[in-house]
C-alpha cells in the first residue's frame, strides 16, 4: 500500500514539475472568471514542490517495495 501512494505523489509532482499551469488550472483556475494566469512565482514554487514530491514519492515507493 505504502507503494501504491508514493506511485500517487510521483504522478502529482511531474505534473506540478511539467505542468504547472495544468496545475493550476486544476486547482485554482477553474474558480476565476475571464482569461487569468498564474504568476510566475506561483509556477516556480508549484515546479520546486513537484520536484520535492517526486523525491517523496521515490523515497515512499521504494520502501513500499522493499517491506513487501
Amino acid at each position: 500500500m505504502l507503494a501504491l501512494g508514493g506511485f500517487f505523489i510521483m504522478i502529482i509532482g511531474l505534473v506540478n514539475t511539467f505542468a504547472p499551469s495544468f496545475a493550476w488550472y486544476i486547482k485554482e483556475g477553474w474558480k476565476v472568471d475571464g482569461d487569468s494566469e498564474p504568476s510566475e512565482a506561483y509556477l516556480s514554487i508549484t515546479r520546486f514542490g513537484g520536484i520535492i514530491a517526486i523525491i517523496i514519492g521515490i523515497i515512499l515507493f521504494l520502501a513500499g517495495l522493499s517491506s513487501s
